[in-house]
């Protein structure tokens, strides 16, 4: 894998190729390897290895980048013209920043190694063998199953010619399992950067256990209820809030809280972090332009307290009518590779629901609900109402009935209707935060939810 000197012999070849006033490289790739399962058999084993060297060239107040993932010299020097070809026939950019220079590293910021050396020296027979036991829970459940082992080492780096070096080093492992009955099935996931935190076989029993008591589900009809949504399900939902928290969202007047940053929105007992140094989050402690990321309360006790800013985003929004309106701002370490069109993004979210918050398990939460619904995840989501945060989507993998405090057995799943900031303004208890994953947002740390008057719309033939 790459490593600091490398990655500092490629910025040297791209400097003395370079023309331009300034130039900035990305570096990012690393060891990949999956292995799929279906029908309870390995069916796909893949590894690669790759990496891709993005440059970006400055000429006045333009700029542009190009991309190769060749490494020798003369593929990186193409690279290098390719980006000021392209950087000269750009518009000038008024609102262009010099590139970053190397700011003072906090010591209450500093990132946690995420290199561990038991995920990094995994094996196709581990993945393997993990399979297996995934398998024979299947087997021994009279169930099909399938799903994905997969587990890497990857690094980025960024330097630029204003003395940027950064550079970050990580493992990665995953399992996904999806069991399947005649007529219910049930899901689980799982990533972390060490693969210790991962139970494979857990997993498959507790998907196992939702295939097995979501069979012959009844249907019920659609309605407002209670819902008890799984961490995996409240992610997916809440995703599609965080780009919006971005400066360069409410500048451009396409975010849901403009003219509401500073406004009691959500529920008392939602308090939100990004947090890049948080124990159960991954990722570098950088941002696309080499900034060190600064942890963020951007919900306090259901109030939007702070935004995110990339540099250029901070200079306009302090120029701007909003400037009064949004607190303080200040860059914030959560720019995209520039140029790009969205600024900035939180993505290290830690939802931990502020103190004095009720906490909650699952089977407690279940135990306190007269009549409702357990949502395991949701899937095929998509945004109706970008303002009110009105989403739509289908429940999947194990939906089931609450009655008097008991799970009753599955239901038929449904479609909703709901809106995040209604749901987040309903929220009646919470439980601790995990690292979770789904399938339509990135991974956060986040507790399950039991929020009241879930909407759905309609009961689907599956």
């Amino acid at each position: 894998m790459l490593n600091e000197q490398r990655c500092n012999e490629i910025f040297e070849i791209v400097s003395k190729a370079a023309e331009a006033d300034e130039v900035e490289v990305l570096i990012a790739g690393g060891h990949h390897s999956l292995t799929r399962f279906a029908n309870n058999t390995i069916h796909q084993n893949v590894s690669d290895e790759n990496y891709v060297v993005s440059v970006r060239a400055v000429i006045g107040k333009k700029t542009a980048r190009a991309t190769t993932n060749k490494l020798d010299p003369e593929s990186l020097k193409r690279a290098v013209r390719s980006a000021e070809a392209i950087t000269a026939v750009q518009q000038p950019d008024p609102d262009l920043l010099p590139m970053a220079e190397p700011g003072p590293e906090r010591e209450d910021e500093r990132t946690p190694d995420r290199w561990f050396p038991e995920t990094a020296a995994i094996t196709p027979q581990d993945r393997a063998a993990a399979v297996a036991s995934i398998v024979n829970v299947a087997k021994r459940n009279r169930l099909v199953t399938a799903g994905i082992y997969a587990s890497s080492r990857t690094m980025e780096a960024i330097l630029n010619s204003r003395g940027i070096e950064q550079f970050h080093t990580q493992t990665s492992s995953e399992v996904s399992i999806t069991m399947l009955a005649d007529d219910s099935s049930g899901w689980q996931k799982s990533n972390s950067p060490d693969v210790r935190n991962l139970d494979p076989g857990a997993l498959a029993e507790a998907a196992a256990r939702k295939a097995r008591e979501s069979a012959r589900p009844r249907e019920v009809p659609p309605g407002k209820y209670t819902v008890i949504l799984e961490p995996a399900a409240v992610l997916d939902l809440i995703g599609f809030m965080f780009y919006d928290f971005g400066g360069l969202a409410i500048l451009d007047q396409r975010s849901f809280l403009n003219n509401r940053v500073g406004t009691k929105l959500l529920g008392e007992n939602v308090s939100i972090w990004d947090d890049a140094y948080h124990p159960l989050q991954s990722g570098a402690g950088f941002d696309g332009e080499g900034l060190q990321r600064q942890r963020v309360q951007l919900v306090d006790h259901g109030v939007i307290k702070s935004l995110v800013y990339a540099r250029g985003t901070a200079e306009k929004m302090k120029k701007s009518e909003y400037a009064a309106k949004v607190g303080e701002v200040r860059p914030t370490g959560h720019g995209l590779p520039l140029p790009n069109e969205i600024g900035e993004v939180p993505l290290n979210i830690v939802f931990e629901g502020g103190p004095g918050a009720q906490r909650q398990t699952v089977d407690q939460m279940v135990a306190s609900t007269d009549r409702g619904i357990l949502v395991t995840r949701l899937w095929y989501i998509r945004e109706v109402d970008p303002y009110e945060k009105i989403l739509t989507g289908m429940t999947r993998d194990g939906t089931f009935l609450v009655e008097k405090g008991k799970i009753q057995g599955g239901v038929r799943n449904f479609r909703f209707n709901q809106s995040l900031v209604s749901m987040l303004s309903g929220v009646e208890a919470l439980g601790t935060p995990v690292r979770a994953s789904g399938e339509e947002s990135f991974d956060m740390v986040v507790p399950p939810l039991k929020v009241r008057d879930f909407n759905f719309t309609e009961v689907t033939k599956f």
